[in-house]
């Protein structure tokens, strides 16, 4: 007997037969949740559509090539400022668009989905340092870096990872000391994305064992960038450390009082792992679209792939999660801002949802064959990319070490 819940698809007007038409994004998005939580509000939704759009007419093209190079697209980089999209989260009064986390979410989404490393150069730079510069400079600050910073002149990042001190961010061991009107920094920061390209950083040291932020760029003397540090996968982004050899910052420069970076650094890494969840969605509903049509179109045996059961358990089971991590991670963008905290809804997305490309991506490899491992289709390079989002903006792990102390507070209290 025929599944009746897959007998009528619907199909969008001028779509080819077979294509299920996700009515809620836009053409060929895979939005199938309710729109109240994926465009709660019309602006969302035409957020999506302009993004979409631009993605699929600028940022494919490019993505392979700056893939192969290792390097950001910056002229393209560039067009996300004209967009509006680098202060996507910044008020209106103040330059920015004056959206939310949602929207923050969509253009992650939309635009992991192309070009995942040039999505995490947008991240480091919109959300790790102009959504959490923001949200702790004085408007004497904010005049010297927002406007270059959301037009794109300036490229942006965050020092917080060392050598010696990843998930361990109270081992750092970068130092600031007051010398007049400048604070002298010592140590270096690595894997940092931008540092190749960026002219600004928002960096953490311990100034008398206080975790302090300070905004450091390239006219501080003392400050240096390594050479590029090659890597597997997020290729269309930079990495590099930055170093700090008697550094002098502007005491202008000190973001907050002294002591109070720790506090910057927590309710930022929030909307951090948010949007690295919703690139690992971009990831996975791409991979979704590409393993459906490989298996319509290639033949095996006289049928379509998709006519054979292991095939339809990668598809179906891809799809599935691919749904559940979206669900969960706009749902989560909801109660996420700067006035709140959600660190567990934020570390549950990110934990849930960050493996879920990489896994869809290997889907897709394995329907796909020998084309899937090859150049010739995305996957491949798709699959690389997802790695990272279980990596970086805190491990598996440490989520999972977060969630378990946060719910044994809340639910088994003593």
């Amino acid at each position: 007997m025929a599944d009746s819940s897959s007998a009528h698809p619907s199909h969008a007007a001028g779509s080819s037969p077979g294509v299920i038409a996700y009515h809620l994004g836009a053409p060929g998005s895979m939005l199938s949740g309710s729109k109240a939580l994926f465009h709660p509000t019309h602006e969302h939704e035409l957020l999506r559509q302009m993004v979409a759009e631009f993605a699929r007419r600028e940022v494919e093209p490019q993505a392979a090539a700056s893939d192969a190079a290792g390097a950001l697209n910056v002229p393209l980089f560039r067009m996300l400022g004209e967009l509006g999209l680098l202060g996507v989260t910044v008020p209106e009064a103040r330059g920015g668009s004056g959206l939310d986390a949602v929207a923050a979410v969509i253009v992650h989404h939309e635009l992991a989905k192309y070009d995942p490393g040039f999505t995490l150069a947008y991240l480091a730079h919109s959300m790790l340092f102009v959504n959490n510069f923001d949200n702790c400079a004085t408007d004497e600050q904010r005049a010297r870096y927002l406007p270059k910073t959301l037009s794109g002149e300036w490229i942006a990042g965050m020092g917080m990872t060392e050598p010696g001190a990843g998930t361990d961010v109270m081992g750092m061991a970068t130092t600031a000391i007051r010398d007049g009107d400048s604070y002298v920094l010592q140590g270096s920061k690595t894997y940092i994305t931008n540092a190749c390209e960026g002219f600004c950083f928002l960096v953490y040291a311990k100034l008398d064992g206080r975790i302090t932020a300070f905004v450091v760029d390239r006219d501080c003397p003392g400050f240096a960038t390594s050479a590029h540090i090659d890597k597997l996968g997020m290729r269309g982004s930079t990495m590099a450390e930055l170093v700090f050899d008697d550094c002098r910052v502007p005491a202008r420069n000190l973001l907050g009082q002294e002591g109070d970076g720790l506090t910057h650094m927590m309710r930022n890494l929030e909307i951090e792992r948010l949007t690295l969840a919703a690139i690992s969605c971009g990831i996975a509903e791409r991979c979704v679209e590409i393993m459906v049509r490989y298996a319509d179109e290639r033949r095996a045996f006289g049928q379509p792939l998709h006519t054979f059961g292991q095939v339809q358990r990668y598809i179906a089971d891809g799809f599935a999660m691919t749904e559940a991590a979206k669900s969960l991670v706009y749902s989560v963008a909801r109660d996420i801002g700067p006035e709140f905290r959600n660190r567990v809804g934020s570390d549950a997305a990110k934990l849930f949802a960050g493996p879920v490309g990489k896994t869809v991506a290997d889907y897709a490899m394995q329907v796909m064959g020998g084309a899937g491992y090859c150049r010739e289709y995305p996957v491949e390079r798709l699959w690389r990319d997802a790695k990272l989002i279980e990596i970086g903006g805190g491990t598996l792990e440490a989520h999972q070490k977060n969630l378990t102390k946060d719910l044994v507070r809340a639910l088994a209290p003593r």
